[in-house]
């Protein structure tokens, strides 16, 4: 892989995490918005956002294909409904002061997507990962047994996100066209419910300008980041997109804890103790392959 098409992908993985990691900054600045109206102009304005996206990379042709395609809109229509399920409760999380929560699921998911990988995908990972797994697993029971309390938010947000990916695994379509799909989809749901909801927010007219361009700019909160995953994702090596995903969760905890004045309880200390152990082990299991991977070529090579 050339070296600045790596140097490329890693700017835009950065990217990417780094504005899903400061989301909650915009979800903050809605909070009087009530979570479900959020969700539905995030599917509104990101239908609008990616339809121009598609038609200005004259990606038309594929939308068609996949449209012929009927077990693919299913299996979109599913993914399209967890993430917009994960989606409610991470706004409902930042706007209800559990910002520590939803860095904790987000912490979670790349152990849970190993699990899922070996449970649905007869996926093999190294005994590091599966050790770091078990600790993520011993982390949570531990609250449960210890303090009698299960961290709910952080792990349907966790299992959603993981299969959300899952799904989105098997059909391999482009994040663009696959997300122009998802969204138009939910756009029907997402239009009746705005026509059928009797609040005040409701009505964009009676909004302040401040909010009502806030609610527009929900399909970029929504879009930029994945496309910069997307085109990030075919430039670097997968141990190194999977290292970068905690940037995201660090900068909800850094601003749970500074910005948003939300404090660690017992329970969450020892938790998140054991999912940083669990990320460390499975990090160091992924450079240790890269590495070897990386001298296999070399020795071919020669």
């Amino acid at each position: 892989m050339p070296q600045q098409e790596q140097r490329t992908g890693t700017l835009y993985a950065i990217a990417a995490y780094v504005m899903w990691g400061i989301a909650p900054l915009y979800f903050a600045a809605v909070k009087s918005i009530p979570a479900d109206e959020i969700v539905m102009h995030r599917v509104i304005w990101s239908f609008g956002l990616v339809l121009a996206l598609v038609l200005l990379q004259k990606q038309w042709g594929q939308v068609r294909t996949l449209l012929r395609r009927p077990k693919i809109i299913g299996l979109l229509f599913l993914s399209a409904s967890v993430i917009a399920c994960n989606w409610l409760v991470f706004i409902w999380a930042v706007t209800n002061d559990h910002v520590i929560d939803a860095s904790l699921g987000y912490f979670i998911n790349p152990l849970l997507n190993v699990a899922l990988g070996v449970m649905l995908l007869s996926e093999r990972p190294g005994k590091l990962s599966l050790v770091a797994v078990a600790l993520a697993a011993i982390g949570v029971l531990y609250q449960l047994v210890q303090f009698g309390s299960v961290p709910y938010v952080s792990l349907f947000l966790a299992s959603s996100f993981g299969i959300y990916g899952l799904i989105r695994k098997q059909i391999k379509v482009q994040a663009t066209t696959g997300l122009l799909i998802e969204t138009a989809l939910l756009l029907p749901f997402a239009l009746l419910y705005w026509s059928l909801i009797d609040t005040a927010s409701g009505d964009m007219s009676s909004n302040p300008l401040n909010i009502n361009l806030l609610l527009v700019l929900s399909g970029v909160v929504t879009t930029l980041p994945l496309l910069a995953f997307s085109a990030a994702a075919v430039r670097i090596p997968f141990y190194l997109l999977g290292m970068l995903q905690y940037i995201g969760p660090s900068l909800m905890l850094v601003m749970a804890l500074t910005i948003f004045g939300e404090q660690f309880n017992p329970e969450q200390t020892v938790t998140f103790g054991c999912i940083w152990l669990a990320l460390i082990l499975m990090s160091a299991e992924a450079l240790t392959k890269a590495r070897a991977r990386r001298k296999a070529k070399r020795s071919s090579a020669a």
